[in-house]
């Protein structure tokens, strides 16, 4: 049976790694194996290490802030993440700007808070949310060394409610996140090419 790796690379609590793990890992689609072969992380206190464990995954540190620039960090990340011969990298809440010494190497896909092209950058759920805006949503996409600027793979909106809170904004662009980034990776990877 082919078997397709993901690695997934993630900054904070990791709820979208979970997702994943949950989701995807070790589970048949379309008769490819998806196997989630590495978590790295680019801060040693981050919550997805604990999560990672869960599903018997010892995660990868690797902390930006012992670099002395951003094209060293990439070097460093593209060094471990070529180690583990994986089909695609997903970025699961990963709270770098990536240069193209990552970009160039390494084919990976993003999740972000906000229907793309608008709001881009790491303060996307508050942007969307003091806009007027009347949907709100989130994007999967190519990583290119644009921020937040690759080819958009797929995307889900939702209306806004009347006195919408930002906690409900907030809680309704988490749970889209939950779904729609392991659902692009099964899509991604396990495409029937018959």
């Amino acid at each position: 049976m082919l078997t397709k790796k993901i690695a997934i690379l993630f900054s904070g609590s990791g709820s979208n790694l979970e997702a994943i793990l949950s989701k995807v890992h070790g589970k048949i689609f379309n008769g490819v194996k998806l196997e989630v072969v590495l978590t790295l992380s680019n801060k040693a206190d981050a919550y997805g290490v604990q999560r990672a464990r869960k599903y018997g995954l010892e995660s990868v540190i690797i902390e930006n802030k012992n670099f002395n620039s951003r094209e060293e960090f990439d070097t460093a990340l593209v060094k471990e993440i070529e180690k583990y011969d994986v089909d695609l990298v997903v970025l699961a809440g990963f709270m770098r700007i990536l240069t193209s010494v990552f970009t160039s190497k390494i084919k990976a896909i993003n999740l972000h808070p906000s229907l793309l092209p608008l709001f881009k950058g790491a303060h996307a759920i508050k942007e969307s949310f003091e806009s007027d805006m009347q949907v709100g949503g989130v994007s999967v996409h190519w990583v290119s060394e644009e921020l937040d600027g690759g080819k958009i793979i797929a995307q889900r909106a939702f209306e806004r409610e009347n006195q919408m809170s930002f906690e409900a904004w907030e809680d309704k662009i988490h749970a889209l996140e939950h779904e729609i980034l392991p659902e692009s990776i099964i899509k991604i990877l396990s495409k029937n090419e018959k």
